[in-house]
């Protein structure tokens, strides 16, 4: 049985992105996937959010979307555009660009990290036991996995498998979408009542177009052909534009569901197997993302060793809060599209709403995903929220911070000089750098916050803590809570990072369970890390001495 730490099921944006931040942390990672190439067949999101961009750029890649897209500014609300060019970020704007070159992107640099892809796999199921999980494949040999992740879709196998309830409302109203050719040229925008027609070709226009127009449910309704998109435009326009060709033609409905709990024992689920929503603001595929930015580091601090269990809980914690949200304001944006006089009442009142600066900042954050914040205690405005690029000048010249982060190690920044931050049994994972930040620091809604002594950056880019005075009271504490207890790193501090041949999450098993429902307990994990070996615990810092000169310790 072929064993690996991590099985990926999905090789979406969300699968993708996860691998990618798995094996950045040097974890023995595979990736199944249903499909027998990464085409995609129908329909798929269009474009990335704000933050969906900082967390690339925080992986040194953002570069490789925005030279296939379009920057602009593609935030709406219920089809009011919110404008975010105002915001606090260097990527104040979104990325037009379809899945498919998005999905082609990402596959590229899991490539470059060598993680394998196998292809032409459908997982049907899974069984897992005190140490791992069996994951069936339709005609291959299981595959075992020390955990297994479910980013598969909204009809997830690898959830129902795992017997993770996933509840939420039925569809109130569809929609017919479809890429095509017209003979006529169509009437280029957005309607009322959602959807529209746009060129595919976002640059240069004209056809093929892309089409969504808006229906009642119809539960015995099944794949819909080119006349019932004729008919549908003739309702909506008057006219059918002369349609023809389709490249292809797809349903999708305004169903609203969420996980009830994304981990169960050894199984995770992420993306659309965590949360299906309307895809009214464009979010789905940007929240799915961020899972897998989320979960990566936790689950390969884990699969090493460094960290417990517990620490798997805090994704479901983080994280099922946002996607709520996301769930939330899309049923809002769904009735807020409701055709009739008074629907419309209300569109014209909430564009004028919208149109004032701290309404729009507040939803526009939202959408954009700029404004997350997990609840880590109370503190400074930081604690729990996405840490800015800000320039730093460092001993190596003046650096953004996101590409500290490019190897998604965490990062204790120290910006007064501080030079007595005592990290030493965490000299593994945690990056120590002393810096002056050359930029103010702003947050999207709060504005201007005072720059603290010293911060430490999750992988993640998120804030778990923030000196709050001249000693780094609560310090420890949160190393410990977030990157295992003292001394449980795996590198050779002072040495680079080697790879090593990956170890299976092999040996004895105990009797299986009958499905991914009942999990045994485990006293640890016993993943396998593709990371260098063990060391003492040693230090490195970036950064100046007390005398002014280059420390490195």
């Amino acid at each position: 049985m072929d064993e690996h730490a991590v099985v990926v099921v999905g090789a979406g944006p969300t699968g993708l992105m996860l691998a990618g931040e798995l094996a950045l942390a040097g974890v023995d990672v595979v990736v199944v996937e249903r499909r027998t190439s990464q085409d995609l067949d129908g329909s798929r999101a269009g474009g990335l959010h704000a933050r969906t961009l900082e967390v690339l750029d925080q992986r040194g890649i953002a570069d490789r979307f925005l030279a296939e897209g379009q920057a602009m500014q593609i935030q709406g609300f219920a089809g009011i555009p919110l404008d975010i060019s105002d915001f606090p970020t260097r990527h104040n704007h979104g990325l037009a660009l379809w899945q498919s070159h998005i999905e082609r992107i990402l596959a590229g640099w899991v490539a470059e990290l060598e993680v394998p892809v196998l292809r032409g796999r459908e997982v049907t199921g899974c069984r897992q036991d005190a140490t791992g999980v069996d994951v069936e494949v339709a005609g291959q040999p299981a595959l075992r996995a020390t955990y297994l992740v479910g980013c598969d879709g909204g009809r997830s196998r690898v959830r129902t498998a795992a017997g993770i309830a996933f509840p939420g409302l039925d569809p109130s109203t569809s929609w017919l979408i479809a890429e095509v050719e017209m003979t006529e040229a169509p009437a280029i925008g957005m309607r009322p009542e959602g959807g529209g027609i746009g060129p595919v070709d976002v640059h240069g226009g004209g056809g093929p177009y892309r089409v969504v127009l808006k229906q009642p449910p119809d539960d015995e309704a099944g794949d819909p052909t080119l006349q019932d998109l004729r008919a549908a435009l003739v309702a909506t326009y008057g006219t059918d534009y002369g349609v023809h060709h389709p490249t292809w033609i797809s349903r999708f409905t305004d169903a609203t569901r969420q996980a009830a709990s994304y981990r169960r024992g050894r199984v995770l689920v992420a993306g659309d197997a965590a949360h299906v929503h309307p895809p009214q603001g464009g979010q789905g595929l940007n929240t799915g993302v961020q899972d897998a930015v989320n979960l990566g580091w936790k689950l390969a601090q884990v699969v090493a060793g460094t960290s417990p269990e517990r620490l798997l809980d805090t994704y479901h914690a983080e994280r099922h809060p946002v996607a709520a949200r996301v769930l939330h304001n899309t049923m809002a944006q769904v009735a807020l599209s409701t055709s009739g006089e008074r629907h419309q009442a209300l569109r014209d009142t909430m564009t004028e709403l919208l149109g004032l600066d701290e309404p729009r900042r507040r939803v526009a954050a939202m959408l954009s995903g700029l404004d997350v914040h997990y609840d880590l205690g109370e503190g400074h405005p930081l604690l729990g929220r996405r840490m800015p690029d800000l320039e730093l000048v460092t001993p190596a010249g003046r650096r953004r911070l996101f590409t500290l982060l490019h190897d998604a190690r965490p990062l204790l920044l120290d910006l007064r000089g501080r030079g007595d931050l005592d990290v030493a049994p965490w000299a593994d994972p945690v990056r120590v750098v002393e810096a002056e930040p050359v930029d103010t620091l702003a947050l999207p809604v709060l504005g201007a916050v005072p720059v603290p002594e010293a911060v430490l950056v999750r992988p993640d880019g998120h804030v778990a803590w923030v000196a709050s005075g001249p000693t780094d009271s609560g310090l420890r504490e949160a190393l410990t809570t977030w990157f295992g207890p003292a001394g449980q790193g795996g590198d050779v501090p002072g040495q680079p990072s080697e790879p090593r041949p990956s170890v299976s999450s092999g040996g004895r098993r105990s009797r299986r369970s009958s499905s991914c429902m009942n999990a045994g307990s485990s006293s640890g994990p016993r993943g396998a890390s593709r990371r260098g070996g063990g060391g003492p615990p040693g230090r490195r810092v970036e950064g100046w001495g007390r005398t002014g000169l280059p420390r490195v310790e």
